[in-house]
């Protein structure tokens, strides 16, 4: 082969290379590139409406979850992925006049419905904003609860998404979980693969509760130690997560001591 015609190879053959290189992030938000890729997949996002909020009612979820959330008057809540506002009208209800609520979501023209929803229920303890899918935008240090209903799931950067929204709460300030125990291509996540993900950046499991009337489970987790670095975060391996040995109490319900909370 001709010298000439080998360079050229070579050279191609390092064009080539360099694309293998970037390919490893292709899709990826730049901003969110310095944390890990999960491995999982993720769920494509659903419609705003989880299910009619007649038949949500009629259940009692909300009032579960606010319940077991411990929401009272006066507090200020996060209602991420905040879709046709099921949640965020009624922690407005429950927070009353002197609490807070921000509404957030990805999809602007949701957010736009949600807005004009606020504005004929007079809800002026409410406000709306637009967040991405690696950084829900949060204020730092401004939560008592922040929700994350049916949504989690879809998240494509959970480690760059939890990370940025920690700071957010204040002290003492939860993050509640509401989703279901199925595969995260199919509108759920494992609860295994959920507290992982969770305890990756930083938060500690506090409870874990399945009730009916959530239609899937119940998880609220607290800010425990410092924040890593988002080099330092080790990302969670679904199968060895779905493979780890189970933890049984007595009855033979999968439990952690002192941290799940099974009705």
């Amino acid at each position: 082969m001709h010298r000439a015609s080998l360079l050229s190879v070579l050279a191609f053959a390092l064009v080539l290379s360099g694309c293998n290189i970037t390919e490893v992030d292709e899709g990826r938000p730049e901003s969110a590139r310095d944390f890990p890729e999960p491995d999982r997949p993720v769920s494509q996002v659903g419609a705003s409406q989880f299910a009619s909020e007649r038949a949500r009612d009629d259940r009692r979820e909300a009032v579960t979850v606010m319940d077991l959330a411990n929401i009272r008057e006066g507090m200020t809540v996060a209602d991420i992925g905040a879709g046709e506002g099921y949640y965020t009208t009624r922690l407005a209800e429950r927070v009353g006049v002197e609490g807070r609520v921000l509404a957030q979501d990805i999809d602007s023209e949701v957010l736009q419905r949600l807005g004009a929803r606020v504005e004929r229920e007079r809800l002026d303890n409410v406000s709306i904003k637009l967040g991405r899918e690696d950084d829900p935008g949060l204020p730092e240090g401004s939560f008592d609860r922040i929700f994350l209903v049916h949504m989690y799931h879809e998240v494509a950067e959970p480690y760059a998404f939890l990370w940025r929204l920690r700071p957010a709460l204040n002290p003492g300030g939860q993050v509640i979980v509401v989703d279901v125990d199925r595969a995260t291509d199919n509108h759920g996540i494992p609860p295994k693969l959920l507290f992982c993900e969770f305890e990756s950046v930083g938060f500690k499991l506090a409870a874990f509760i399945r009730r009916p009337e959530m239609a899937g489970y119940y998880a609220r987790f607290e800010a425990a130690g410092p924040r890593p670095d988002p080099a330092d975060i080790e990302p969670c391996e679904q199968e060895i997560v779905a493979a780890g040995k189970a933890e049984t109490g007595a009855d033979g319900v999968d439990v952690r001591p002192d941290r799940i909370i099974e009705t």
